[in-house]
């Protein structure tokens, strides 16, 4: 049984979370631009000072699109994803969108939260590609020479259950198999030596 109601609860949690934190941080963003063209930027503070901004305004349109409300009718473009992504990317973790076209938010919603998933199985970084395939279906891979799966964790992907035992940090093990539930989808995955895949 889908529970529909939790999931919806938390989704506009999600979004009215994103939308307080959003303002605040652009603004951030707006004052160091203007130090910017004042001339005043060429420090090693100010530029940790924009690159922090930068990541923290990308992991919270990122969140917004992982536990925040999607609405019928909404899309996220693939030039939005690639550069929410590539703003999340560091020297040890980088992201690859390969899914070309607008794609309907609550699928979008799904293949953000398959990507938090794999990212608790990266200790030490890698790669994760998504992709979709023409019949609809999504493929999100990690690849990375330090695969480590929490076993409990991923047992809990293939079917919904309560939650009982999650931490915070891994409330994603959750909603991911809510959200693929009320796309008429379950998430399956496999594992291989350097790589770990989830579909739905």
């Amino acid at each position: 049984m889908v529970k529909e109601p939790i999931s919806t609860v938390a989704a506009l949690l999600g979004s009215r979370i994103c939308h307080d934190l959003i303002s605040p941080i652009g603004a951030i963003s707006n004052g160091v631009e203007l130090l910017g063209l004042s001339g005043t930027s060429d420090t090693s503070e100010l530029s940790l000072i924009s690159d922090s901004v930068d990541n923290a305004n990308a992991r919270v349109k990122f969140f917004r699109i992982a536990f925040g409300q999607a609405s019928a009718g909404q899309f996220s473009s693939s030039a939005e994803m690639s550069a929410i992504l590539s703003a999340l990317g560091t020297a040890r973790l980088t992201y690859s969108w390969a899914v070309t076209g607008d794609q309907s938010r609550d699928e979008v919603k799904m293949a953000a939260l398959m990507m938090m998933c794999l990212e608790t199985a990266l200790p030490r970084g890698g790669k994760i590609t998504v992709e979709r395939s023409d019949d609809g279906h999504w493929s999100v891979c990690a690849r990375a020479e330090r695969l480590e799966p929490d076993p409990a964790l991923w047992a809990r992907l293939g079917q919904i259950t309560d939650i009982e035992d999650l931490r915070p940090a891994d409330v994603q093990f959750f909603l991911a198999p809510v959200q693929a539930a009320l796309l008429g989808r379950r998430i399956t995955h496999i594992a291989t030596e350097g790589m770990l895949r989830l579909s739905a």
